[in-house]
């Protein structure tokens, strides 16, 4: 008959603990102690009567002890000065570091709004050639038409845009606001 799990933690805990403080450090090898003997405690019923328990429990504090040093590694490390973050609204200015607020950022997510309020054919038709950089060849390709027809969709979302979102150096009056629903 198995002895009972008390009388196992008494006398193979400090074995346990040695391991786990060799593997992490004093700070961290609680825990993995801990986790080391709630996870056997699941597991002694099943452990067979002649098995070595403390090689048994060593393992398993190496195994926890291994969960805990990739936890930490996944762990966020303070910095003193924030990296930048990256845009939401694909403009430069709007991922400096700190998160300025920019002059031009509400005229940025104006213009993203417009976009994503064109026809689907223009929107994509625009974002591939003029965001992505893609020929009109391989637009057409993603959308299963013509060239011609992408070329007509991309041009056409284009005069949409500019009808909505006119900067101020174009037409002499500034009209940030969609006016409705784009065609």
């Amino acid at each position: 008959m198995k002895p009972p799990f008390e009388k196992m933690v008494a006398e193979h805990g400090a074995a346990v603990l040695r391991v786990c403080r060799a593997v992490l450090g004093i700070p961290d090898a609680d825990d993995a102690w801990s986790e080391t003997f709630l996870s056997a405690l699941g597991a002694y019923p099943e452990l067979p009567q002649d098995a070595n328990v403390e090689a048994w429990l060593v393992t398993i504090a190496h195994r926890k002890a291994i969960d805990q040093t990739r936890m930490r590694s996944r762990q966020p490390i303070p910095v003193e000065e924030l990296p930048e973050r990256a845009s939401r609204t694909g403009s430069a200015k709007e991922g400096a570091a700190g998160g300025e607020a920019h002059d031009d950022s509400s005229d940025s997510l104006a213009l993203w709004h417009s976009v994503g309020l064109l026809p689907e054919k223009q929107r994509l038709a625009v974002a591939y050639h003029y965001l992505g950089g893609l020929p009109f060849a391989e637009v057409a390709e993603l959308l299963g038409g013509s060239v011609e027809a992408a070329r007509r969709a991309s041009s056409d979302g284009v005069r949409a845009l500019r009808l909505v979102y006119l900067p101020e150096s174009v037409s002499g009056t500034a009209t940030h606001e969609p006016k409705g629903i784009l065609r």
